[in-house]
């Protein structure tokens, strides 16, 4: 059976969606796919000044009515800053922009806050004590599992999305899985058969390999690649935070309780 794979610039990075199939229908599928994926980038992202993101860090305490994605992304991540006591925060925009990491759109802001300053009433949200709100901690892995459901519901029985290190698949593909190690190296982690992945890395050499940050106002991050596995690619993606900062004698039973496993190298995982 013929596969058909695609690729476009996406998410600030290069986002590929394949399937078990090449006709029309996947055609259209895939294609479908991408838009999701585009919306979610244009909503979720800090960089885009017009973003919903971008409009509730400035709304200055103002309840702002949001997209739909918007509303669950928010909720997904309120709901992670609690469940693993700040080890994933997503008030953590104000530290991101004075460290530079994160563009700076204007105003003040707290540097960081906890759940309890998001405030979720219908399709609004407010943010109180002046926290900014960051979603690169969990959007990629949202983003790739709407785009899976996209495929599913066009009808498509196995597939996958990679963003550039999130990945899902489903159905009866079995995907080989790869991580970039701080040395440059490549390590197999083995297959995978319907889960998510994802990795973060923490170094003190941030450069284009290595263009993300992991902060946080609890504890130091632990150098070195940290790959979870969890059934949905948000969850996966939040969990990379929590794995980099958690103690190491209770890594693997915190990630476990969150819905995740940390991953290392092995055989077909699902």
């Amino acid at each position: 059976m013929a596969t058909l794979k695609r690729m476009r610039p996406l998410l600030g990075t290069f986002v590929e969606i394949g399937c078990g199939q090449s006709d029309n229908n996947a055609e259209q599928a895939v294609s479908l796919a991408f838009g999701v994926i585009e919306k979610i980038h244009y909503l979720l992202s800090f960089h885009e000044a017009t973003s919903d993101l971008t409009k509730l860090n400035q709304a200055k305490g103002e309840a702002l009515e949001v997209d739909a994605h918007t509303l669950r992304a928010m909720r997904l991540a309120r709901g992670m800053t609690i469940a693993s006591a700040g080890l994933f925060n997503c008030t953590l925009g104000g530290t991101m922009v004075r460290n530079h990491v994160l563009p700076n759109h204007g105003g003040a802001s707290a540097s960081s806050g906890s759940a309890n300053d998001i405030r979720i009433s219908g399709n609004k949200i407010k943010l109180l004590n002046s926290v900014k709100i960051t979603l690169d901690g969990i959007a990629k892995g949202y983003a790739v599992d709407c785009a899976i459901s996209t495929m599913k519901r066009c009808g498509l029985a196995a597939g996958w999305v990679n963003a550039g290190g999130d990945l899902r698949v489903y159905g009866d593909c079995v995907l080989p899985v790869q991580r970039r190690e701080l040395n440059g190296e490549y390590v197999a982690l083995g297959g995978m058969k319907n889960a998510a992945i994802a990795t973060s890395t923490v170094t003190t050499d941030y450069d284009d390999k290595f263009p993300g940050k992991i902060m946080s106002d609890l504890t130091t991050p632990y150098l070195g690649s940290w790959s979870v596995m969890a059934h949905m690619a948000w969850r996966a993606d939040a969990l990379t935070k929590v794995a980099c900062l958690a103690e190491a004698s209770q890594r693997e039973a915190l990630i476990a309780s969150l819905g995740g496993m940390i991953v290392t190298p092995q055989g077909v995982f699902h």
